[in-house]
């Protein structure tokens, strides 16, 4: 043995088979990585709280039905929408509650300032126009909500924002918004929009307000009252009144009946007067004596004369004791 190493190289057709096996085994590999693919690109799901948006060379097309679908790899594209209904508040943070002054604050009709918080919720209409419509169509929303609120709450005065007039507020404003949405069609819809909270922005304003809400209950106590005191005492008034008419009508028809008695015996003595004058003055004489003598003291003064003299007696005993 010479100690040599003697090294085995392959040769130029063994290099060549070997390449030839690579090119093919990689050319599988890709193929079933491509496969694969195209396999798992040509089907997706939608959700029963989801729509899909499917695009095809820029042509959008909505898929609202949920389960299993199928889509042709790379060319179309598919787009999943939340169709849950959503929310944001607009006055303070969601999180932590801390009021937000400058969406919060409000002037009213009366020139009050107040702090009022809402909480919107919308839901997305249309999924093509939600996507493509516009960069931002909850931000939109968003600044739609503010102005309508803002223009609003600024045609009543501070007393209906914060007590009586919440509803009507917020009934009015969700009309506005709808209004608006229709608009701008950018493919959300309004759910509901609700006053959180509404309330003066200081304590001395708060203060006052629940003196002015005392002050209306009392008011409102003393109108109770006092129609309870007018309900009871008018039937009382009525009654009296209908009572003091029907006397005053008995004292009428007395009064007629009388006179027209007394006219009658007058039309009779004067037809006797006409008839017997001498006589009937004498009876007259006479009846009027028998009617005012028995009341009176009197004194009878001859003087010695032939004529007598019917003195009254109680003036002269007054002039007398004077």
């Amino acid at each position: 043995m010479s100690g040599k190493v003697v090294y085995d190289f392959p040769s130029r057709d063994d290099l060549k088979g070997f390449f030839n096996k690579f090119k093919k085994f990689t050319f599988l590999i890709v193929l079933l990585v491509i496969l694969a693919i195209i396999g798992l690109g040509s089907f997706y799901t939608i959700t029963e709280q989801e729509e899909a948006v499917v695009t095809t060379f820029g042509k959008a097309k909505a898929v609202t039905e949920s389960g299993l679908h199928l889509k042709i790899p790379i060319i179309q594209q598919v787009h999943r929408v939340d169709t849950t209904i959503k929310g944001f508040p607009i006055g303070y943070e969601e999180a932590s509650g801390r009021t937000i002054e400058n969406e919060a604050v409000m002037i009213t009709r009366d020139f009050n300032f107040v702090n009022v918080d809402f909480f919107v919720e919308y839901q997305v209409s249309d999924p093509i126009k939600f996507l493509y419509s516009s960069s931002d169509p909850v931000a939109i929303l968003k600044n739609i909500a503010q102005s309508n609120i803002r223009s609003i709450v600024g045609s009543y005065d501070v007393d209906s924002v914060i007590t009586s007039g919440k509803y009507e507020i917020q009934s009015k404003i969700k009309e506005e918004i709808l209004e608006n949405l229709l608009e701008h069609d950018i493919g959300l819809t309004l759910v509901n929009i609700t006053i959180q909270d509404s309330e003066p922005p200081t304590e001395e304003v708060m203060e006052a307000f629940k003196s002015v809400e005392t002050a209306k209950q009392g008011k409102d106590t003393a109108i109770n009252n006092a129609n309870k005191y007018r309900n009871e005492k008018l039937p009382q008034a009525l009654a009296e009144v209908d009572k003091i008419l029907q006397q005053a009508e008995s004292t009428k028809t007395k009064r007629i009946n009388e006179a027209q008695a007394e006219v009658a015996r007058f039309n009779e003595m004067y037809d006797e007067y006409l008839k017997y004058p001498l006589i009937t003055r004498e009876r007259m004489y006479y009846e009027t004596m028998e009617d005012i003598l028995p009341s009176l003291k009197v004194l009878i003064d001859s003087g010695g004369s032939e004529v007598s003299k019917l003195l009254p007696l109680e003036p002269l005993m007054e002039g007398g004791n004077n």
